[in-house]
């Protein structure tokens, strides 16, 4: 098998790989599983300098690093860059937290001595997605190197370019060789990697069908595994809202990336009080995004990754069109080459439509119109994902309170869009996922919470 890597923006094969023979895959995990070995005995110290090693290398090439994206995937130029930023930034923060994060904790019993220590778990698969093909590789092999796990990356097969580049990166920073290797399989041949007696657990961020389907595989050989599936995040406009800002941030919250993220703003559900001012504005600052050529200045809305995407987020709106809901900007495919779509938003969408129960992985935001702060809270938690969501209100205590005890997902955000920081931890609920990557609760999946009871007889 053979997997081409063809440019979103133009619709030309860039590159063309072919799938690693599975005797060289058995050699790829032997060489992994060895590495790991050493590197769990290895001192955090020298850990940390070689993740800041990384973080170097990501900030000395990020435009190299952003070109390959760019190419693979559509992501537009600034974009890019900010991403291999955020890649380096995290990497700093495993750096100078993982031992801490990490260390022997003590607990108090009848014992003479007893504490709970963190110990590497062996080597992790991942099974990552296109849309940020280096942070979401960077947000887990971060936190597992320095762990003292070894790590195998399942990258998806338009960006297999980006999946051998950062095992370069790696390289290029010192890291033990084969500690992190890329494998360019397809399904049947990670299935098998998933059952190998040398992975011990896996990670998976991807669609909710992906999820299911590794989450199953890993519970047949009993491994431990975390999900960060698909979303469709609210974002609640309140009737004391600064409406203006509000707009602003939506916009980047909803569009970034070309609208194909699992946590941006999908569902803007606002009351009635400010609905008219809120959507004339929005639908106003929508027409103004630049469409185009993602290395042209000015453009904010690349292509879509692939044609079929395209193609499926299409059908998607003229499903939710056909169920009665009001098209007021974008919505048409544009003649020539590339997997272009407009920015595009939906009005009057209802329970039953397509764009009220399905993820739109795209540059399309849906407005609902609800008549105060306990609708919106309803129609917030209406749906099978719990990534994310935020909720927009002067009254900081009265956001809080609705954060906190009112959005049901993994993360809720008062007065900004919702995103991930190496510093919180990221992950869902319901149909979003388990387990949680980043801070000290990501470091803490792939380790073995090993608790020590000493007994001292006299």
């Amino acid at each position: 098998m053979t997997f081409d890597i063809i440019n979103p923006a133009t619709g030309e094969t860039v590159e063309r790989y072919a799938e690693m023979p599975p005797e060289e895959v058995g050699g790829i995990l032997t060489k992994c599983h060895s590495a790991q070995q050493v590197w769990a005995d290895t001192p955090f110290a020298e850990r940390a300098r070689l993740m800041k090693s990384v973080a170097t290398v990501l900030r000395k090439n990020k435009e190299a690093y952003a070109r390959v994206m760019m190419r693979e995937m559509g992501k537009i130029w600034p974009q890019g860059l900010a991403e291999v930023e955020k890649c380096a930034w995290g990497c700093d923060y495993y750096a100078e937290n993982g031992e801490r994060f990490l260390a022997s904790e003590e607990v108090e019993t009848e014992a003479h001595h007893s504490f709970v220590t963190y110990k590497p778990l062996g080597v992790v698969l991942a099974v990552m997605p296109w849309n940020f093909p280096l942070w979401q590789v960077f947000r887990f092999a971060a936190p597992s190197l320095m762990a003292g796990n070894g790590a195998l990356l399942k990258h998806a097969p338009n960006v297999f370019g980006c999946a051998l580049m950062i095992e370069d990166i790696f390289r290029e920073a010192g890291l033990p060789e084969n500690l992190f290797r890329s494998l360019l399989i397809d399904v049947p041949q990670t299935t098998k990697v998933i059952h190998d007696p040398r992975i011990a657990a896996v990670t998976i961020t991807s669609s909710v069908a992906a999820g299911r389907a590794v989450a199953s595989e890993a519970g047949k050989v009993l491994k431990k595994c975390v999900l960060e599936l698909g979303g469709s995040d609210p974002f609640i406009v309140l009737e004391d809202a600064n409406i203006d800002k509000a707009v602003e941030v939506g916009i980047v919250g909803r569009y970034q990336n070309s609208g194909q993220s699992c946590i941006a703003a999908k569902r803007f559900i606002v009351v009635d009080a400010v609905y008219d001012a809120f959507e004339r504005k929005f639908v106003e600052a929508v027409k103004n995004l630049k469409m185009g050529d993602p290395a042209e200045e000015g453009v904010y809305i690349g292509p879509q990754a692939r044609m079929d995407l395209r193609d499926g987020l299409h059908d998607q709106v003229q499903r939710t069109l056909q169920g009665g809901a009001k098209l007021l900007t974008g919505g048409e495919i544009p003649d020539g080459p590339g997997a272009y779509y407009p920015a595009t938003v939906l009005a009057g969408v209802e329970e039953g439509m397509a764009a009220w129960s399905e993820e739109l992985f795209g540059p399309v935001a849906t407005l609902i119109r609800v008549k105060d702060e306990a609708e919106a809270i309803k129609v917030a938690n209406c749906t099978d994902f719990g990534l994310a969501g935020a909720v927009w209100t002067e009254d900081l205590a009265r956001g809080e309170r609705i954060a906190e005890d009112g959005i049901q997902s993994g993360a809720a955000f008062v007065n900004d869009m919702s995103r991930s920081d190496p510093r919180m931890p990221f992950g869902g609920i319901r149909n979003s996922g388990y387990g949680r990557e980043l801070s000290i609760h990501g470091i803490r999946e792939f380790v073995n919470v090993h608790a020590v009871w000493v007994n001292k007889l006299d």
